[in-house]
């Protein structure tokens, strides 16, 4: 078989007039269903080297074709090669005498057939490297190291390559086709086109520039519009391309306008050309539910509020990330049933910047006592609340509210409507660095930017820093067509991590994102830089922060820590950043890069969520039997009927609850000596839980954040009074949600609370309320209710748990009164006054707990159902510890 070249294009760059840039005219996408037949190329593909012509390139004409073997034209929706360089190319195939080759198609016009792979422009033969993939590459892409190295000819033009559609096959050594499938790219254009410059819109006195990164694209366009939503353009800009970054510059009289890109671009999940309408991934405003991109400068004076450059100076002092406290609290249960707030507000920014309503009094109570920190949940673009109010519907509640307590009806009409109603969590990104439309009170504009600037400055007068939720693991849509697709329209295949046969993991539950690539990671640290310099906020917590690798989180540490009030206008040392480092999914045991899982983020001072606090002191876990009892809930001591196991068994379990718990007052330390329950000195490490993983994982106090409920699973109320027997009082179970709430308020590390905790609030025993309307989600400032026994939860996540949930709501017994719901308040606030009463209840390092902690009543012959706690502190001259505390020591 010749070697040779069929291409009826021009392949070189022999004249100094041939540009490599696409030409933009002439370049005409197929529709969703058509291929073009075209096999020419509109650049040429190789760079000027007399080395071309020795390029080993496969036959391909019509005497010689190329015959498969049970392939077909689906094995090209599979992505199951990685072109991991510029001239390595990773298969796990096993090629032995055959050969391999690499097929490109401008027009996209791949196909398998019976006679082989038609409608390429271009072969080229691939030689296997027998040393393996470079450390490097492996490095990069753990979960392929064991795949065969395919070279490819080093004056390859892959920098135009990659906007091509892309597949290699495999040939048996009679020339027979075996195996065929796309590739997935990330790595090659990390090499080539990693890039550091300016990305989204930038505003001068004179112009408006546009930047967007899309080395994949043939042509991009950007749509100027003067409303954000209907009529025509005002004009469609072409951008040009230098090295993978599209840009074009503009008339200043842009800003206020609205635009969209227009990206013309190979889409894997299709296999066609595609022409994709798409926000900038950079956006800073948008239109209504995200329809357009909004021209808006952040720096200008009318978007800020009276008094916002000094805002940074007006901030809580805190001296040490250890006298943080944390109160969790989504934006629309604050205000949304509170009578106290204008209508206008309620459930928005704006709530918040009253000075006298209900909610806005509680914060003030807590901010008081000794919370320092708001943490908010998604206030960013998501999907699924509609941002025209207009549009949202309704249940009178007035009906609802004459429903028995234990009714199925509410369920029935809050979830008739929960798709189209105002709620939801807002764990479904579209876009990262513009706040939500919805909780505006114009989402058009810059209204929300305004608005969500005065709640900052609003929470700031009150003594509270701000926290914001954000969710880089994963994004609500994909592909070419959806209206919430943003970032696999703009480089598809790039930003969402792909299995090994090309299609995209959903173990965070939809649309994971691939931190370990160069560009994703860049756009996360810019985000969070943009909230921190634009929107003065004070913390960050990353959802699913284990789908992110340890890289990326440390990068980002240090980038915000680096921002000083003189330059950025904020103090980035005072920044703290913490998340959830569950290990699981295709990331788990580093399966794609060290992630920020628990025992991998210890030692960079970045938090992490302490769940087995949470699950010593409820018993067993959120996904364990629901009348599993702990430390808190009555295990052993208030027996509910579930077997545990023998008495002995129980004692053995609350015991190791109990040791599970001290490790979690002593911060989770993994160095932290105790003597457990069987009178053994152990370090929290060597204290073991959920099939011998080690309790204690973090190196300093700060990298523990310690909870027993979130606004994930049932609040606290709710799964106390599940998990103990039917029969105790509800002062009974106000006085277990008082325990469980001081043992979090006076461990070492950093205490969270989701937002009721303290007015024992109930979702009428909902488990995951994160579309279950107001009506589920209710919160009272005004401490008339708990919003116990408002019917059955919503049945898609809760019909299980039905045969023991209705009885409870249906008895009066368990709702509380308002004088529970006073007194609960009051006790939270007490024990919080306490904690900050002194600093030995927040101590700074691991030495210095683990002088001063101890724990008593241990090891064999300990009383059941006791925690005895001393922190010990010096006397002013006398040798020994240093005094911390001059009021004196604190049992």
């Amino acid at each position: 078989m010749v070697d040779v070249l069929r291409v009826p294009f021009p392949v070189l760059q022999s004249s100094p007039s041939l540009s490599l840039k696409p030409r933009l005219c002439p370049l005409i996408p197929p529709s969703r269903r058509l291929h073009l037949k075209s096999n020419s190329l509109l650049f040429p593909l190789f760079s000027s080297s007399p080395s071309f012509f020795k390029l080993p390139l496969r036959c391909s004409s019509p005497s010689m074709p190329l015959q498969l073997s049970s392939l077909s034209q689906d094995s090209l929706l599979y992505s199951r090669a990685y072109w991991v360089t510029k001239t390595i190319i990773a298969w796990n195939v096993d090629v032995v005498e055959g050969s391999c080759y690499l097929y490109a198609s401008k027009v996209a016009a791949l196909s398998v057939t019976d006679n082989g792979i038609q409608g390429h422009d271009l072969e080229i033969k691939l030689e296997e490297d027998r040393s393996g993939l470079p450390p490097n590459v492996i490095e990069k892409f753990p979960h392929i190291r064991d795949y065969r190295a395919f070279k490819l000819p080093p004056v390859l033009d892959a920098k135009n390559l990659v906007k091509c559609q892309l597949a290699v096959a495999e040939f048996n050594s009679q020339g027979k086709c075996r195996n065929a499938t796309g590739l997935q790219l990330p790595g090659v254009l990390d090499e080539l086109f990693s890039y550091d410059g300016p990305l989204g819109a930038f505003y001068s006195a004179e112009a408006v520039s546009l930047c967007l990164w899309a080395p994949t694209a043939q042509a991009v366009y950007a749509h100027i519009y003067k409303d954000p939503v209907g009529g025509s353009p005002l004009e469609i800009i072409p951008l040009e391309e230098t090295n993978g970054v599209w840009s074009t510059k503009g008339p200043k009289s842009w800003e206020g306008c609205y635009y969209m890109y227009e990206v013309s671009v190979y889409h894997p999940s299709t296999l066609h050309i595609e022409k994709c309408y798409a926000n900038d991934p950079y956006a800073r405003g948008l239109s209504a539910d995200g329809k357009r991109t909004l021209f808006v400068n952040l720096h200008a004076d009318d978007l800020k509020p009276e008094g916002w450059d000094e805002l940074a100076d007006m901030k809580p002092d805190i001296l040490s990330f250890s006298d943080i406290s944390i109160y969790e609290l989504h934006i629309r249960d604050f205000s949304a049933n509170d009578d106290t707030v204008n209508a206008d507000f309620r459930g928005g920014y704006m709530a918040f910047t009253l000075k006298d309503s209900a909610g806005v009094l509680h914060l003030k109570k807590l901010s008081k006592a000794g919370i320092t920190h708001v943490h908010l949940l998604p206030t960013f673009q998501f999907a699924a609340v509609d941002d025209e109010k207009e549009n949202w519907k309704y249940v009178d509640s007035k009906i609802l509210e004459k429903l028995p307590p234990d009714s199925a009806e509410q369920q029935e009409k809050i979830t008739a409507i929960q798709d189209d109603d105002a709620y939801n969590w807002g764990y479904n990104p579209v876009l990262w660095g513009v706040p939500k439309g919805s909780y505006s009170s114009d989402p058009n504009g810059p209204c929300r930017i305004v608005e969500f600037r005065k709640m900052i400055q609003a929470l700031t007068h009150i003594g509270l820093r701000v926290v914001l939720d954000v969710v880089y693991n994963h994004l609500h849509a994909n592909g070419p067509f959806d209206k919430d697709s943003v970032l696999d329209k703009i480089v598809p295949g790039y930003y969402l991590r792909r299995n090994t046969d090309g299609f995209i993991e959903n173990s965070t539950c939809v649309n994971n994102t691939a931190s370990e690539h160069y560009m994703v990671e860049r756009l996360i640290i810019d985000d969070l830089l943009s909230w921190a310099i634009n929107y003065k906020v004070d913390g960050f917590r990353f959802d699913l922060m284990g789908h992110i690798m340890k890289r990326t989180m440390v990068k980002a540490k240090d980038a915000l820590c680096s921002l000083t009030k003189e330059r950025d206008g904020v103090d980035g040392s005072r920044i703290y950043i913490y998340g959830e480092g569950w290990d699981f999914g295709e990331v788990a045991k580093n399966g794609r890069g060290i992630n920020a899982a628990q025992f991998n983020i210890c030692g960079t001072g970045i938090g992490s969520f302490n769940d087995r606090i949470r699950d010593a002191m409820l018993g067993g876990s959120p996904f364990g039997p629901p009348l599993q009892q702990g430390f808190v809930t009555g295990l052993l001591l208030e027996p509910n009927g579930h077997d545990h196991g023998t008495k002995d068994v129980e004692k053995a379990m609350l015991a190791s609850a109990k040791d599970h718990i001290q490790v979690g007052l002593a911060a989770n330390l993994r160095g932290f000596v105790l003597t457990d329950f069987e009178g053994k000195e152990r370090k929290g490490s060597e204290v073991l839980c959920y099939g011998e993983t080690p309790v204690g994982y973090a190196f300093c106090p700060t990298e523990t954040v310690n909870y027993v409920s979130a606004h994930d699973n049932e609040t606290l109320f709710d799964i106390i009074s599940l998990k103990t027997p039917v029969g105790i009082s509800v002062e009974d179970r106000c006085r277990m949600n008082h325990f469980a709430t001081s043992i979090i308020a006076l461990t070492q590390g950093i205490p969270f609370f989701h937002a009721g905790d303290e007015m024992l609030r109930s979702k009428s025993l909902d488990r995951d309320s994160y579309n279950s309307g107001d009506w589920f989600n209710r919160l009272d400032f005004t401490y008339n209710s708990n919003n116990w026994g408002v019917g059955l939860p919503p049945k898609q996540k809760n019909e299980n748990s039905w045969p023991l949930i209705q009885p409870r709501l249906a008895d009066p017994s368990f709702k509380p009164q308002r004088s529970h719901i006073l007194a609960a308040v009051e006790n939270f606030t007490d024990v919080l006054c306490i904690r900050y009463s002194s600093p030995l209840f927040r101590l700074r390092t691991a030495n210095a707990i683990q002088e001063r902690v101890r724990f008593h009543n241990t090891g064999p012959s300990w009383v059941p159902g006791f925690i005895v706690m001393s922190i010990e502190d010096g006397n002013e001259g006398i040798p020994g510890l240093s005094q911390l505390d001059p009021i004196g020591i604190i049992q």
